[in-house]
């Protein structure tokens, strides 16, 4: 059975994040969230992170250990606001990668849960 990242492809990961984010960092809500010399940076953790997370190889844990998501989001103060909105533009990013049939609703049914977790005010 293909993972989600095998169904995905890197350079279809790459390209939901590369929309993604040209969301996020010009959200007015939730922008201040992400460091704006930072954003490459970002981007390419995001990448490693969802690599590894969707079933690829564990791109970030070979560069920067275990995930501990949790504790490393701890510094930003996520709100349910917050994190909502995220939500919403993960929506709408994969919504707009025309994904093949299931494949768009399944991706999106794995952040739901984890964004959840991240809230922490």
């Amino acid at each position: 059975m293909e993972t989600l990242y095998e169904r995905i492809r890197p350079e279809r990961l790459q390209d939901l994040l590369d929309r993604f984010y040209t969301k996020v960092f010009f959200d007015s809500s939730i922008q201040h969230l992400f460091a704006e010399d930072q954003h490459e940076l970002i981007k390419k953790k995001q990448f490693m992170f969802l690599s590894q997370f969707l079933g690829g190889p564990q791109l970030y844990a070979e560069e920067y250990g275990h995930p501990k998501m949790k504790l490393r989001h701890l510094p930003h103060a996520i709100t349910t606001e917050a994190k909502d909105e995220w939500l919403r533009c993960m929506r709408e990013s994969i919504d707009s990668m025309n994904f093949e049939e299931g494949l768009g609703d399944a991706l999106y049914n794995c952040f739901p849960q984890v964004a959840t977790h991240m809230v922490n005010r």
